[in-house]
């Protein structure tokens, strides 16, 4: 029986027409493939074989096709045994047999890592690793991979993004930060995260010693011989500090005009401790006393010198730090150049930040705190406002945040305080809603880590805004970064969830912390503010420059906003623009303001932009 021509036909026309689909979906893939700016790369699974490698896969690794397309891993890749000898070695086998290390890891860890989410999953999603490429230079990169079948042959599908720009951006950040550019030693960050670790070491029972040194009318002699010979002397005094020291003590430049010194396991006797403290203190004394001889001139500068003795267990680094500015205050009221120990009749002051905190515990629930607010510019446009508490206390008047944040900090007031200030920005911004003038101003508002990781942050900030009926897209939350590293999946959450109601996050005090792009990768953030010491700086610190540079590079790589705070010339302000900021706040704009005043404040600039 002959066939229906006409059937016939139609079923060649269907053929032609899925072929032409077909190609069409080939030459797609193919342009994809091709023109992805992440180096793709396809290998059989049984045997590593390369079965298709995109020209950016070239371009990273430095391989051209010809030495990878077919050919096996056998072919490529070798690897060398404890005794040093070389061997093939399979590229990878996701099945559970042994791999080798491989010539293109760094770490053969991470290949391990990638594997073995292979073998559970059957995808890996953003490992960050080192890899080697073929003239043995080393790139960071991150790496997805996942099992597909191409013709029913299983196969691994790479991913690789070259990142060594933004990690050296990163690096940059970190050792700028924990580094004084003047003298080349630690500076308070990194002093800080070194009496932490003395604090931390709980095998450890020798007892250390914090030295607080600071140079004798120093300011005087900045002043009458001149701010360049004023860094000279205190680049000649972190020498000779550093000379009466032994290997493994840090010298750090906490201040101006003040060094410290933490000088570790000393004794287990507290008293032997405090005598080999004293030897030190001492002939630093000695060795500051001596004259300085500074571009011709002959200079003179003494120290005084407050120690505290402490072991690894009892006490935080802050309260270590505390103890030795009480003592260094005492080695000063009994006439400078010399020495004294932090002993319990110093605790004056420890005392009256006790009742400081119970002053606090009563300002908080009698409604004695207040909002003010800076503003927040883009170019010479106002786009929103940071709200700063002020503590209007019934004796020593109105107090700045830095007087008393600190303390509610250390005794965990900062969560009703941080409550406060949350609701009161809340009910504001409702407030200003009201006004056509004022709807679209974003408030920022500090949320403290103790704060962010309560477990009922989430439902606390979703019942205020309810409660306040306060639009959540005009809330910025700031956190810093301490708030960011730890629990990185917990932080991922309760981020993401309030950005879903619309709420915008911040990073406040930027590159001063522990400033990481794998977790700054993975939050959902919207801003970067680069912190004031930075901005104080900029003109006349390199390094500083160099900092807020990167920062606002790698907030460009991120694709996210970013903010300078505390601008306080149109020098600073330009200079931030050279460097591609356009938005700040400080006080070439305004300081902060009541919420009247800074409403005012609004409508001025208002008319004036029209």
């Amino acid at each position: 029986m002959i066939g229906n021509p006409i059937e016939s036909k139609l079923t060649h026309v269907e053929l032609a027409a899925t072929q032409e689909v077909l190609r069409v979906s080939e030459q797609r893939y193919r342009a994809a493939f091709e023109t992805s700016l992440d180096a793709i790369a396809i290998c059989r699974m049984d045997d590593g074989m390369f079965v298709d490698v995109n020209s950016q896969f070239f371009s990273i690794l430095g391989y051209d096709r010809k030495e990878l397309v077919g050919q096996t891993s056998e072919e490529l890749y070798t690897w060398t045994d404890s005794e040093g000898k070389n061997h093939r070695g399979e590229f990878f086998d996701v099945s559970g047999r042994s791999s080798h290390e491989l010539k293109i890891w760094e770490n053969p860890r991470d290949w391990e890592r990638l594997t073995a989410a292979l073998r559970k999953e059957s995808v890996c999603r953003s490992l960050e690793v080192r890899l080697r490429k073929k003239n043995g230079d080393l790139i960071w990169a991150v790496v997805s991979a996942s099992v597909i079948e191409l013709d029913d042959v299983p196969c691994v599908l790479f991913v690789t993004r070259d990142i060594s720009a933004a990690k050296a951006a990163e690096e940059e950040i970190r050792n700028l930060s924990l580094y004084d550019g003047l003298t080349c030693l630690s500076n308070r960050r990194q002093l800080l995260e070194r009496l932490r670790a003395c604090c931390n070491a709980r095998a450890e029972r020798r007892q250390s010693a914090l030295l607080s040194i600071n140079l004798d009318h120093f300011r005087a002699v900045n002043e009458s011989c001149g701010s360049a010979l004023g860094d000279l002397l205190l680049q000649v005094s972190a020498r000779r500090i550093v000379s009466c020291v032994r290997d493994g003590d840090t010298v750090a430049r906490s201040s101006g005009d003040e060094f410290s010194v933490i000088l570790v396991n000393l004794s287990i006797a507290t008293e032997e401790a405090a005598a080999k403290a004293r030897i030190i203190a001492q002939r630093i004394l000695t060795t500051l006393e001596e004259p300085f001889s500074l571009e011709g001139r002959d200079c003179r500068c003494t120290a005084s010198i407050g120690i505290t003795i402490f072991d690894t267990l009892g006490l935080s680094a802050e309260e270590i730090l505390q103890q030795s500015d009480i003592a260094v205050d005492h080695a000063k009221e009994a006439g400078r150049n010399t020495m004294r120990f932090f002993a319990p009749a110093l605790q004056a002051a420890i005392n009256e930040r006790n009742t400081i905190e119970a002053d606090l515990r009563e300002a908080i629930e009698s409604d004695q705190l207040t909002l003010y607010y800076q503003p927040q510019v883009h170019g010479r446009q106002l786009v929103g406002a940071e709200a700063l508490v002020r503590w209007k206390h019934p004796a020593r008047g109105l107090l700045p945040p830095g007087e008393f944040i600190p303390l509610a900090e250390e005794t965990g007031l900062i969560l009703p305080l941080g409550a406060w200030v949350l609701e009161a920005a809340c009910r504001q911004t409702a407030a200003w809603a009201e006004s056509k003038d004022f709807a679209d101003i974003g408030i920022a508002v500090n949320i403290s880590a103790r704060q962010f990781h309560q477990p009922d942050f989430v439902t606390s900030v979703l019942e205020t805004l309810r409660r306040t009926g306060a639009n959540p897209r005009n809330i910025e939350i700031e956190l810093t970064e301490s708030t960011l590293v730890n629990d990185v999946e917990e932080v991922v959450a309760r981020m993401s969830e309030l950005k879903t109601h619309g709420l915008r996050f911040s990073v406040d005090d930027f590159g001063i912390g522990y400033s990481s792009l794998s977790y700054l990768q993975r939050l959902p953030l919207d801003k970067l503010k680069i912190d004031i010491s930075f901005v104080r700086r900029i003109l006349t610190d390199p390094s500083s420059s160099a900092i807020a540079q990167a920062i606002i590079s790698l907030a460009r790589a991120l694709n996210l906003d970013v903010i300078a705070e505390g601008v306080e010339s149109e020098e600073q302000r330009h200079s931030l623009a050279q460097l591609g900021c356009h938005s700040y706040q400080g006080f070439l704009i305004s300081r902060p303001l009541p919420a009247l005043q800074f409403e005012a404040m609004m409508t001025r600039l208002a008319a004036a932009n029209r």
